[in-house]
């Protein structure tokens, strides 16, 4: 029998913890991705015991370059054959652009972008020779709002991320799907971890969804093979909205959907 589990990055909290649950309640057993070994070791205990999965973890940064390739080398020597590749782990800088040093820039592309692309590289060989596989890239509704002052390279990321999930979709032949996922505002402790707390508090409450809606939102798609998942009702009419209304409008009405969002530096 095949040594089979999905495996989750960013899986202590917010939406990758709620996928993790999801998951395991849906029976996979699992390989848990972060930065703190403890949080890692009371999440995988839980999981077991509340499902009766089986759960390994590894701590990791993806900041640095080297983590894509200890996550894979772990899994691998550990016999884990990934059938499910959740690459959900993400912040975002809370300043200006002009204010950011390239450093700080360059660790949050490389979490938000290059480790998704260098993990689902090392992954996707694995999945051709199993005979399929299913991917979740969680992305955002940013990367269908207009370019921001706050977090300025957050939005283009994430649209890179979503055109990266679509071209993945030329490996459907080998029973591979991709499946970009995008939330609006979520309710976890991503904000405060960005330093945009004062704005979240300031964004109506109707647009504020649960990070477990999301979740299994978010898991239904992927295990669907859809290529892009916008979760809630709100969410869904807000894309189609940005998608149509003239820069003008938007611009009327940013300061309730995107408050500070787009500011003047």
């Amino acid at each position: 029998m095949r040594n089979s589990y999905a495996l989750v990055t960013g899986a202590t909290s917010g939406i990758g913890l709620e996928i993790s649950r999801d998951l395991a309640k849906r029976g996979y057993n699992l390989i848990l991705i972060a930065r703190t070994s403890d949080k890692l070791n009371v999440i995988s205990k839980e999981l077991i015991g509340k499902f009766n999965i089986k759960c390994d973890y590894f701590s990791s940064d993806l900041t640095k370059i080297s983590a894509p390739n200890e996550i894979y080398d772990f899994t691998k020597s550990n016999n884990y054959n990934i059938d499910v590749l959740v690459n959900n782990a993400g912040y975002a800088l809370p300043n200006a652009f002009h204010e950011n040093s390239m450093e700080d820039e360059e660790k949050c592309l490389r979490v938000l972008g290059t480790s998704v692309i260098a993990l689902t590289k090392k992954y996707i060989n694995d999945m051709i020779s199993n005979g399929g596989g299913k991917i979740m890239i969680v992305s955002s509704v940013a990367a269908f709002a207009p370019a921001s002052s706050l977090q300025s390279l957050y939005g283009p990321v994430k649209t890179f991320m979503n055109r990266f999930s679509e071209s993945l979709s030329f490996y459907n032949k080998y029973g591979i799907t991709s499946t970009a996922v995008c939330p609006g505002y979520t309710v976890t402790n991503f904000h405060t971890a960005s330093g945009v707390q004062k704005e979240m508090d300031s964004v109506p409450s109707f647009l504020k969804k649960s990070a477990k809606r999301i979740a299994q939102e978010g898991v239904d798609a992927m295990l669907k093979g859809k290529k892009v998942c916008v979760p809630t009702k709100t969410w869904k009419i807000i894309v189609f909205l940005l998608k149509v209304i003239p820069q003008s409008v938007f611009s009327l009405i940013s300061g309730l959907l995107a408050p500070g969002r787009y500011d003047e530096v």
